[in-house]
C-alpha cells in the first residue's frame, strides 16, 4: 500500500473521532464504539471544533482508494483543559493512531515524524501518555520523547507521559 500525508482541514473531524477512538484504546473496551469518543470528556477536548488556532495535524490518505487511514494531531489545551501538571501551556498534546487494517506499514512513524516536523517552529515541544505495556513507546523514544511522569489512565491502568523538546 502506498500512502500520502495532507494537513487536517476542520471537515476531518468526523475522521478524528474515529482516530481518538483508537489512539485511546476504546476498541479494547468492548461495547464501546467510535460514537463513544465524543461523550467523553477527558476525550473530546482532542477533537471538538477541530480547526482552532493551534491545531496542527497530518492525514494518511491510502493513494489508490483516497481512503484517510492515519492521523497524528496536537492541540494545544491550556488551563484546566490540560491534561498534564508536568508541562505548561505553551506545549500541546498529541494523539495518534492508524486504522488497525493498517498497523505495522509504517505510516505512524511517518506520521509522527512529519508532524513533529510541521510542529518544531511553532511549539518548543510536544506531550502524550501512552499505556505502559503499548509497543509504540518505541517510536516515541525513537523520535527523542523521553519518560517524565507516570499516571492513572482514564481506565484505571497505567500511563507514562513523554515529553519531546523541539526548540
Amino acid at each position: 500500500m502506498t500512502f500520502s500525508l495532507r494537513p487536517l482541514t476542520p471537515a476531518d473531524e468526523g475522521f478524528l473521532w474515529e482516530m481518538l477512538y483508537y489512539a485511546a484504546h476504546m476498541d479494547d473496551e468492548g461495547d464501546k464504539t467510535p460514537a463513544d469518543a465524543p461523550r467523553d470528556p477527558f476525550l473530546a477536548k482532542f477533537v471538538q471544533g477541530w480547526g482552532l488556532d493551534g491545531d496542527l495535524g497530518l492525514a494518511a490518505v491510502d493513494t489508490v482508494s483516497g481512503r484517510p487511514v492515519g492521523a497524528a494531531w496536537v492541540r494545544l489545551l491550556t488551563g484546566p483543559q490540560r491534561s498534564y501538571d508536568v508541562v505548561d501551556d505553551t506545549v500541546p498534546e498529541l494523539a495518534i493512531a492508524v486504522r488497525p487494517e493498517y498497523i505495522g506499514l509504517g505510516i505512524g512513524t511517518r506520521l509522527l515524524a512529519a508532524l513533529l516536523g510541521a510542529a518544531r517552529p511553532v511549539y518548543p515541544s510536544i506531550v502524550l501518555s501512552v499505556r505502559d505495556d503499548n509497543p509504540a513507546r518505541r517510536i516515541y523514544e525513537r523520535h527523542g520523547f523521553v519518560v517524565v511522569d507516570r499516571i492513572t489512565n482514564r481506565v484505571g491502568g497505567q500511563s507514562l507521559v513523554m515529553v519531546v523538546t523541539l526548540q
